[in-house]
């Protein structure tokens, strides 16, 4: 039998202590399968159709340990505000439209080089990296310039 990406997903949680619920599976499902950043409140709306009960402090845990486990990372907004995807696999780095949210992985070079030369230059130990392109998605672009003809 193959095990999905949800039930592994599902497997770390209880292997960390968490409880598997309802609440905390909707939450898992919505995230291994989003296309898009998300925030809490994303979250919290779209598993309550499933989970109608569910509570806000449960999405903010069951993230955080998601995150804590590697499977989720936070997506940095201009705006400070903080949003979830699906981790990075490998050498992926992710490509985030700053208009609609929509995101995705593309495969990235190998940064050892670059990373090694900053740690001797700065002195630090590096220990990993995250990189992530803004832009807007071909769905977005036609919308933006609509606006702008617009103002």
């Amino acid at each position: 039998m193959t095990v999905t990406e949800t039930e592994r997903w599902l497997e770390l949680l209880e292997q960390k202590g968490s409880r598997i619920t309802g609440p905390r599976k909707a939450i898992v499902e919505l995230m291994v399968d989003a296309d898009h950043a998300l925030n809490p409140v994303d979250v919290f709306d779209r598993a309550r159709v499933k989970y109608p009960k569910m509570g806000l402090v449960t999405v903010y845990r069951t993230l955080e340990v998601l995150s804590d486990l590697g499977l989720v990372e936070r997506v940095h907004q201009a705006d400070d505000c903080h949003m979830y995807l699906r981790a990075a696999q490998g050498h992926e780095h992710l490509l985030i439209c700053s208009c609609c949210g929509k995101a995705a992985y593309f495969s990235g070079d190998d940064l050892g080089m670059l990373i090694q030369r900053i740690s001797m230059e700065s002195g630090f130990s590096i220990q990993g990296h995250w990189l992530q392109l803004q832009g807007l998605c071909q769905s977005c672009q036609p919308k933006k310039i609509q606006t702008q003809q617009g103002e």
